[in-house]
């Protein structure tokens, strides 16, 4: 952003609205106390500025609110529990506050809530994955909000990020179990619009194919939500096939642990009668029997780094560069050699 473009005030909203600085004070904060002329014009003036209230910094009266904003897709299972937990205990040792906020994987959600936490004076944001408008990124240079990604690392991609490489790391477990004997392989995915994360995993299993000659295109793919009744459903919808996978490959452990379960209501054993593979590798993947075999990803140091990072951009002692972490394969009682 250069440095003749100034970040819109209360004052130039008035002054676009035709209004006084009062009545746009009264539209933002108490609405009902303003008439539909008055506010029609000064929320098309807002649109128009891009200005965000800033009641977080206004209130304070400080430069920076300490405060870091978090907007994560879901809360409903433990994909990023672990992960915000250690981002959380890094923020906390520097003194910073973590707002925490959840779009059941909807971007116009995701659109308000870094509204609504810039507007609550958040000094950076941590967000998950890339794929959004350019019209988000494009907004939040305008405000000057250090924000950094997570869950996700595209070494082609500027915008800074802390993650590792979805597709190259479940390409590494469809070669393995390809590797395994397995050719009937079916796939439980996330939904993929939208999902840089279910994108690149389902594009890294059809990889697997491609290296070993195989035509991706006839791998039977459900996409669902992650949720474990998704991935028993889609799990037995799978096993309806007039050719049975060997092996159900799952977007991640909550939709593995689902296909497990159905499998055992259908009575079909795992791995015996089907394999069934995760990944994250979250509690869940333990605990189950047998014991899933999954990715391996490092959720508490990546949310560690992430803190350390976003800190570090808030605080101008660092440009946000993006560094990738390793996930790694675990090999465990789900999936089973067919050779």
């Amino acid at each position: 952003m250069s440095s003749d473009q100034q970040i819109p005030t209360l004052d130039d909203v008035a002054k676009v609205a035709g209004v006084s600085t009062a009545t746009v004070s009264r539209c933002l904060n108490t609405s009902e106390m303003v008439s539909e002329k008055s506010r029609v014009k000064v929320m098309q003036a807002v649109e128009l500025l891009g200005y965000t209230p800033n009641f977080g910094a206004r209130a304070m009266a400080a430069k920076r609110t300490f405060t870091i904003g978090a907007i994560i897709p879901t809360m409903e299972n433990a994909i990023f529990a672990r992960g915000l937990q250690a981002f959380q205990e890094a923020l906390h040792e520097k003194g910073y506050t973590l707002l925490v906020s959840s779009t059941a994987y909807r971007p116009d959600v995701e659109a308000e809530q870094i509204k609504s936490l810039i507007a609550r004076g958040a000094d950076g944001l941590l967000l998950i994955g890339y794929a959004r408008d350019q019209a988000i990124y494009d907004y939040l240079d305008r405000r000057r909000i250090p924000t950094l990604l997570a869950w996700s690392f595209h070494a082609e991609n500027a915008q800074p990020a802390i993650g590792f490489d979805n597709r190259a790391s479940m390409h590494a477990l469809a070669t393995t179990v390809l590797d395994m004997g397995h050719r009937d392989v079916a796939v439980i995915s996330g939904i993929v619009a939208g999902n840089d994360r279910a994108e690149g995993r389902l594009q890294g299993i059809k990889d697997g194919f491609v290296t070993h000659g195989l035509d991706p295109e006839q791998i039977p793919v459900i996409e669902t939500p992650y949720e474990i009744e998704n991935g028993a459903n889609a799990f037995e919808q799978l096993m309806q096939n007039p050719k049975r996978p060997t092996v159900v490959m799952c977007g991640n452990d909550v939709l593995a642990v689902g296909a497990m379960q159905r499998a055992h209501e259908m009575g079909l054993r795992v791995p015996e009668d089907v394999s069934v593979t995760g990944f994250d590798d979250i509690e869940l993947a333990r605990i189950v029997t047998p014991q899933l075999t999954t990715v391996h990803v490092p959720h508490r140091e990546m949310g560690r780094r992430a803190a350390d990072a976003l800190i570090k951009m808030v605080e101008k002692e660092g440009t946000g560069a993006s560094i990738q972490l390793q996930s790694s394969l675990r090999l465990r009682g789900s999936l089973r050699a067919l050779t």
